[in-house]
């Protein structure tokens, strides 16, 4: 199953929404092209990106929630699909995937459609997240793949311990789980771009333009995120409020 072909699917909702989570250490132009070309396939009316407050399986250093939150405030202007919620930066302790769509769940009071996207190295980590077979039967996944890649197996993609409560569904080229939500795997423009050769790349005194926004570039510059030392005398700023 190498993807779906864009998606109109009659359930009775009245919008179609996308939670796109992460860390965003920093936003780059491969996740804003990667949720575009998502938003657009799966006639989306908005993506909502999600930063993480505290990542319970991420190891790397990862800078405050509110610098990478302002970060994708800044990313993702001008774009009217696009919009951003700290919904985990206002939890305390580390952040849940589940608690976010339950949220949004409370939000929406049935009247949209809610579609978690990720890729497929995330995906496979779902089984040792919090809770991880009630997000089955709380929404859709949009499971990101690169181009080209083979038919995605049902043993590749769904967790062994609950394989049988799903079925393959050709006809949308997808897994469909018993409560009647869905596991989409959509290619999308496998862009040579990652945080961590952005955070790598800063640190080493290197340009990053071109791999992130232009105003995530300056604000990165601006609060000397990503150094190894800062200037003497002068502390990582920072972000302003609001």
């Amino acid at each position: 199953m190498s993807g779906s072909s864009g998606l109109k699917r009659d359930t009775g909702k009245n919008t179609r929404v996308g939670l796109f989570g992460g860390t965003f250490n920093p936003i780059h132009w491969g996740h804003l092209r990667s949720a575009e070309e998502i938003r657009e396939r799966f006639d989306l009316s908005r993506v909502i990106f999600i930063p993480v407050h505290v990542a319970p399986h991420k190891k790397a250093d990862v800078i405050s929630s509110e610098h990478r939150c302002a970060m994708v405030k800044k990313a993702i202007r001008g774009n009217s699909f696009f919009q951003v919620s700290d919904i985990e930066l206002q939890r305390p302790g580390k952040s849940y995937s589940i608690d976010t769509i339950r949220h949004f769940h409370g939000l929406s009071r049935g009247q949209e459609e809610l579609f978690f996207i990720m890729g497929m190295d995330a995906f496979r980590e779902v089984p040792v997240w919090k809770d991880y077979p009630a997000f089955f039967s709380a929404c859709n996944f949009i499971v990101m793949t690169r181009p080209g890649a083979h038919d995605v197996q049902p043993a590749e993609l769904i967790p062994r311990d609950i394989e049988k409560e799903f079925t393959r569904q050709e006809r949308e080229q997808c897994f469909v789980h018993t409560s009647g939500y869905r596991i989409y795997t959509a290619p999308v423009t496998p862009l040579d771009i990652s945080s961590t050769v952005i955070r790598a790349g800063t640190a080493a005194g290197k340009s990053i333009r071109y791999l992130v926004p232009r105003n995530v570039e300056r604000y990165i510059a601006g609060h000397q995120l990503y150094r190894i030392t800062a200037t003497p005398g002068r502390q990582p700023q920072r972000p302003p409020a609001g």
